[in-house]
C-alpha cells in the first residue's frame, strides 16, 4: 500500500472483512475497526490524503478503456439497513474521482414493467461499461433479502435467485468485472439513533421514511437473511465484505481501500497516443 503522511493501515482491510466459510455476521461488532488502529480525526485526513491515489487510478482506467467494446471495469454494490451510510459512500468515497468516469444506480421498488421480468432484467442494463466505476445503491439482493423477509417471492424462487445470482457475477467477473460486494454493518441502537437525528432536525426530514421504522421491527429477520445471502453468494469471484458501520470514518475509508485493491489489481496504463507525436508537437507550434 502506499505510504501516507498519517496513521496507515496496520493490516490490509480486504481479508479481515471478508465473508468466508464459517462468516458470521452475528460476531462482526458494528463498532470495530478492522485493519485500523488510529481514530476520528486521523483516519479522516487518511481518507483525503487516498483522493489523489483513487483518482489516478480511476482517470487511468477511463483512459485506457472506456472506448472499448470489452475491456475491465470495477462495481461496487451497496447494501445495508437503512441509515447505514451508503449515500456517505458514495459522496465521500466514489465522490472523489472524476464523475464522468462514474455510473450510478440506484435501484428502488421494482415497478410493474421490472416485475413482469426476470430479477435481474433490470440490473443488466445498469451493469458498467468498460473503463468505469459502477456503483448499486442497494441492487439484485434486494430480491433476496426483502423478497425473502416479506415472502414477495416463495422459497423455490429465492433458492433459485442465489444460483442464478452467482452465475451473473462469475459472469461479469469473466468479462473483467471486478465486483467489490459491501454490506455496511450498524447495530440497531445506532439506527434508532440516526433515525431520530432526522426527526430532530428539518433539513433531514426528507431523509426520513415511516416505512424505515416497519422495516427495523423485522430487524432479526433481515439479519438472518443477509446471513444465508453470505453464506450462499460470497463467491471466489465475488466475496461479501461486512464493513462495521457504526463509525461512518472508517466504513468509508474502508471502503476506498476495497476500491483501490481493486483498481490496482487491475492496473491501469495510460493509453500511448496513436497519432505522431512530433508531427503534432510541429503543427500546434506553428498553428
Amino acid at each position: 500500500m502506499s505510504a501516507t503522511k498519517t496513521q496507515t493501515w496496520t493490516d490490509d482491510p480486504a481479508p479481515l472483512l471478508r465473508a468466508g466459510k464459517g462468516f458470521r455476521l452475528d460476531k462482526v461488532d458494528p463498532e470495530s475497526t478492522p485493519g485500523y488502529d488510529g481514530g476520528k480525526k486521523a483516519g479522516k485526513k487518511f481518507l483525503k490524503e487516498c483522493f489523489s491515489e483513487l483518482d489516478d487510478l480511476q482517470e487511468r482506467l477511463f483512459a485506457a478503456h472506456h472506448e472499448d467494446e470489452a475491456g475491465p471495469a470495477v462495481l461496487l454494490v451497496l447494501q445495508a439497513m437503512d441509515t447505514a451510510g451508503k449515500g456517505g459512500i458514495v459522496r465521500h468515497v466514489v465522490g472523489a474521482v472524476d464523475p464522468q468516469g462514474v455510473e450510478l444506480a440506484a435501484f428502488k421498488k421494482p415497478t410493474k414493467e421490472e416485475l413482469s421480468h426476470d430479477f435481474l432484467w433490470r440490473i443488466r442494463p445498469k451493469v458498467p461499461g468498460p473503463g468505469m466505476i459502477g456503483v448499486f445503491d442497494r441492487s439484485h439482493y434486494e430480491d433476496v433479502l426483502i423478497g425473502k423477509v416479506r415472502e414477495l417471492a416463495d422459497e423455490k424462487e429465492i433458492e433459485r435467485r442465489y444460483e442464478a445470482i452467482n452465475d451473473f457475477e462469475a459472469e461479469l467477473a469473466e468479462a473483467g468485472v471486478r465486483i467489490v460486494k459491501v454490506m455496511l454493518h450498524i447495530s440497531p441502537d445506532e439506527q434508532k439513533d440516526r433515525l431520530m437525528e432526522r426527526l430532530d432536525r428539518p433539513d433531514k426530514y426528507w431523509k426520513y421514511n415511516p416505512g424505515d421504522v416497519d422495516e427495523r421491527l423485522l430487524w432479526p429477520d433481515y439479519m438472518k437473511a443477509y446471513q444465508t445471502v453470505f453464506e450462499r453468494t460470497s463467491t471466489k469471484a465475488a466475496p461479501w465484505h461486512i464493513v462495521p458501520g457504526n463509525r461512518k470514518w472508517y466504513a468509508r475509508l474502508a471502503v476506498q481501500r476495497l476500491l483501490l485493491n481493486a483498481l490496482e489489481d487491475i492496473d491501469p496504463q495510460w493509453p500511448a497516443a496513436d497519432f505522431d507525436i512530433d508531427v503534432e508537437r510541429e503543427r500546434l507550434a506553428e498553428s
